[in-house]
């Protein structure tokens, strides 16, 4: 309805101009009249239940005090209204016994405040105008809770003060098309309609409204109820929803949703986290504004600054049209709160660079939240806050770390969770495009067991095949790419389908490789495992399982025997270098050696095909295993594979000892009471023996051992009694070998041949001479491979009778000496070669027989020479006719 309708009397007592709240009393005595804004609302049945309201709230004398003030005054089904839906209202309606309490309906009766203005109100605004007024409802932050003890300003009277800056809320009418309405928002729309005549009371106005006002609520619950805001509202954390409730004085400038476009799509989703509330304090901060009070919008003037919470100064900018708070539009001015007041904008108020992109955020974002958790249990988190450090960062998504469990990580908040961590951060900014297969790039993780040096991690890279249209594909560490990676100021992230296990001891490490478990039974069995476990800084040669084979079952047996501790030590040692050389530091150049921790050097060779070999320090001429470089990452280096055992200088693998590993006590017993225990030493004859004189240095020896088995079937009493017969049972068992100047073996570049001859001899159908050879026409021996089983037979040359197959044995295995540069060392056999002494008749028949024939054979020829000769004598001659001529008397 429009006011000119109103009565003329009515009209002529409107102020043109409403009066303030400070220029009337409260207290001032009501005018004694007969009609007062309670005989008003009494009168008209409409206000029946607004009545009630105000005696459930004994706001009756209140209302009896006030002078010259306007009500609005809400009909029954208004209150029915919204009595259905606000069970307060609703209890005080319908629940006769209710019993009213001073301060318990404190917050209604603040609700009934806000229908109430301390003056009467002045004409209406003009159309498509707005007004706003001041009410008597003073908006404070939490309500104390109920007393039972009387109340100290009766009646109730609004009391000044609050969260406004000591300000009353404020109410807009508004009119257009649809007539005058109270309750409006800035651009006039909204609100409760004018929906009978105002009645004029002595001691103020009553204007009858087809709804209730709904008060301002906090400024939290304000921004919920507009939609332009909601994704501020959905980024909101409990955090900045405490702030908003219980900050008195704010005036808060919210960008409208379209404004947060403009922020990267990583900090989007990073806001939308449950770990951005640090961001969204400062965001919140550079929009608000505390002072001593409300900063409504008719108070802008251009030049005006405004200091933010955040510290930031934001500049007012106002013209006829517009007004601006610094780069940003203001859209729509005065959102009423309780504690404040909201004006939404069309940009963010962020000062450039005050929300710094950080790694953290992007893991966030993308959805690596439980890896953020972890690196912050482990205060790792100045790796992903800080933006100005290069990294490469390797992380597992929440689904993969939701799928494998933690439980198979370390406890949180320990060091091998933070070297777990640590090990997936690569110093350097590693794109797509820098890496290579084979690359090893260091960590964050520094290893006490790299001398305090960065452990690395290995590049996989399968580059595109676009004819199997298989695309390019990297893991670090086996750890496989699952998406591009993502660009984030000087870092880079990728994203791995599983967490990265640091290099774990050297052992441990080699554990899971059933071809090098020889080897780590071998160090096992020692007491040295915890010294190639522990020590920092070394690379292990491990060799494989095969290279035990190779080596030759007697030094196998002896070194791993329990009284080659020492031996099997130093072979162990002689295999780990005293530095970190990983596959490059070894293909660098042609030639260069490596100490070990042993105490003597090893030498690496490579070829011109690629092939790298390692030579030993010690063993025999040529030792060496072929390289297969595995880059596998120890806490203290790492291991490469090897084809052959290497055997240091420090280590002697005399006859002697590989006769006990041939378990050949009873052999060796014979060797020394035959006066070779210089062969079994592996020194020279002693002065004074037969052999000193002969000057054999330069001579390694190979003895054919049986073993102490063999010898079951021997009178050993009877054969230790027989010095003659001891000797030449020995003799027929000792192999002189030359030293060569050089192994027998290929070069390397050879890499079809065997690697090293392990065996003392060449064996395949063969003839050497022995000690005995120079006594006896018997005293060779020939070695022989057998077609049927590929086993190697030795036998005495030219043995034969019915005890011939006493003088051959089978070869059950064989050692090779470090003594005399390699050149000899044992022979397992399986009987003992007894000298061969044919019978008398075999020995002396064939030669009797021989001569014999040889005599008759030569009488024959004889006389069959002097029967020629007697024939040509008595044989008639003749003379030619006329005789000899002159020509043949001359001759």
């Amino acid at each position: 309805m429009r006011w000119g309708c109103l009565p003329a009397a009515l009209a002529g007592a409107l102020l043109p101009l409403f009066t303030s709240a400070a220029q009337i009393s409260l207290s001032q005595p009501t005018p004694a009249v007969s009609t007062t804004l309670v005989d008003v609302l009494s009168a008209d049945p409409d206000y029946v239940s607004l009545l009630k309201l105000l005696q459930r709230t004994r706001l009756i004398p209140t209302l009896n005090r006030l002078v010259d003030s306007t009500l609005f005054a809400p009909t029954n089904d208004a209150i029915k209204r919204h009595a259905e839906t606000n069970s307060l209202w609703k209890s005080v309606l319908e629940d006769e016994s209710f019993v009213l309490t001073d301060n318990i309906q404190e917050t209604l009766r603040q609700q009934l405040f806000y229908h109430l203005l301390n003056y009467t109100l002045p004409d209406p605004p003009e159309y498509n105008r707005v007004q706003t007024h001041d009410t008597l409802h003073y908006p404070r932050l939490g309500l104390p809770p109920p007393t039972r003890d009387p109340p100290p300003h009766p009646p109730w009277m609004p009391m000044p003060g609050g969260s406004l800056g000591g300000k009353p809320q404020r109410l807009r009418v508004a009119t257009d098309d649809a007539g005058v309405r109270v309750g409006a928002d800035a651009f006039g729309r909204g609100g409760a309609s004018f929906v009978k005549e105002p009645a004029e009371a002595a001691n103020g106005l009553v204007v009858g409204i087809d709804d209730m006002l709904e008060v301002p609520p906090d400024l939290a619950r304000a921004i919920q109820r507009h939609s332009s805001v909601s994704y501020f509202n959905k980024i909101l954390g409990p955090e900045a929803v405490s702030k908003l409730n219980s900050t008195a004085n704010l005036t808060l400038f919210l960008p409208v949703d379209e404004a947060w476009d403009t922020l990267d799509p990583y900090e989007r989703l990073y806001l939308e986290s449950e770990f951005a509330a640090d961001d969204l304090r400062r965001i919140l901060n550079m929009h608000a504004v505390v002072m001593g009070h409300v900063e409504w919008s008719e108070s802008f003037k251009s030049g005006d600054k405004l200091t933010t919470l955040d510290g930031s100064s934001l500049e007012i900018t106002t013209t006829d049209h517009k007004t601006k708070i610094s780069s940003a539009e203001l859209v729509q001015p005065d959102i009423y709160a309780s504690n404040g007041v909201l004006h939404l904008v069309d940009s963010l108020l962020i000062p450039p660079g005050a929300l710094k992109l950080t790694p953290e955020k992007y893991l966030l974002a993308l959805k690596c939240t439980k890896f953020v958790s972890l690196l912050h249990s482990v205060n790792l988190t100045p790796l992903i806050n800080d933006t100005d450090p290069h990294f490469t960062i390797l992380a597992p998504t929440d689904d993969i770390l939701t799928v494998l469990g933690e439980s198979d990580l370390p406890e949180r908040g320990s060091e091998e969770l933070k070297r777990l961590l640590q090990y997936h951060f690569l110093p350097g900014r590693w794109t797509p495009k820098k890496l290579e297969d084979g690359l090893l790039l260091e960590t964050e993780l520094i290893e006490e067991g790299l001398g305090g040096g960065r452990q690395v991690l290995a590049v996989e890279v399968q580059d595109e095949d676009p004819k199997k249209k298989v695309p390019r594909h990297v893991t670090f560490a086996g750890a496989g790419v699952v998406s591009e990676p993502i660009h984030v100021n000087n870092s880079i992230i990728y994203f791995i389908n599983r967490p990265l296990i640091p290099p774990a001891d050297p052992l441990e490490t080699a554990l899971p490789f059933l071809d090098l478990s020889s080897f780590l039974a071998a160090v096992l069995s020692s007491s040295k495992a915890d010294i190639l476990r522990k020590k920092p800084h070394t690379t292990l040669l491990i060799p494989r399982n095969e290279a035990f084979k190779r080596l030759g079952s007697l030094v196998s047996n002896h070194l791993l025997s329990a009284s080659a501790k020492s031996d099997l030590e130093n072979v162990l040692l002689h295999h780990t270098l005293d530095s970190v050389a990983y596959e490059a530091a070894l293909a660098k150049g042609s030639q260069h050696s490596f100490a070990t921790i042993e105490g003597s050097d090893v030498t690496f060779q490579r070829t011109k095909n690629g092939t790298m070999f390692v030579g030993a320090s010690g063993g025999w001429a040529g030792l060496k295993a072929e390289i297969t470089p595995r880059n596998l990452l120890t806490q203290t280096g790492v291991i490469h594979e090897v084809s052959d055992i290497l055997i240091p200088r420090s280590v002697e693998i005399t006859v002697g000892k590989l006769v006990k590993a041939a378990k050949g006590t009873t052999m060796a017993t014979l060797v020394n009471k035959a006066g070779f225990e210089w062969v079994l030493n592996g020194t020279s004859p002693p002065e004074g023996s037969p052999w000193a004189d002969q000057h054999i240095e330069a001579v390694g020896w190979t003895l054919l051992c049986p073993p102490d088995d063999a010898f079951k079937e021997y009178n050993l009493t009877q054969l230790y009694a027989d010095e003659a017969g001891l000797k030449a049972i020995v003799e027929q068992h000792l192999i002189p070998v030359p030293i060569p100047q050089k192994d027998l073996l290929p070069d390397v570049e050879d890499t079809d041949s065997p690697l090293n001859s392990n065996s003392p001899l060449v064996l395949d159908d063969v003839t050497y001479t022995t000690l005995r050879s120079a006594e006896s026409v018997y005293g060779d021996i020939v070695f022989q491979k057998q077609e049927e089983d590929g086993h190697y037979v030795v036998g005495i040359k030219g043995a034969r009778g019915t005890e011939g197959g006493r003088d051959y044995a089978r070869l059950l295995s064989w050692g090779r000496s470090t003594t005399g540069s390699g050149a000899g060392g044992v022979i397992q056999i399986d009987r003992l070669l007894v000298p061969y002494q044919p019978k008398w008749w075999v020995e002396y028949g064939a030669p009797t027989a021989v001569g014999s024939f040889g005599t008759l054979a030569i009488c024959a020829f004889f006389y069959g020479v002097r029967i020629l000769w007697q024939k040509d004598t008595t044989e008639a001659t003749y003379e030619p006719v006329g005789g000899f001529g002159h020509d043949d008397d001359d001759e």
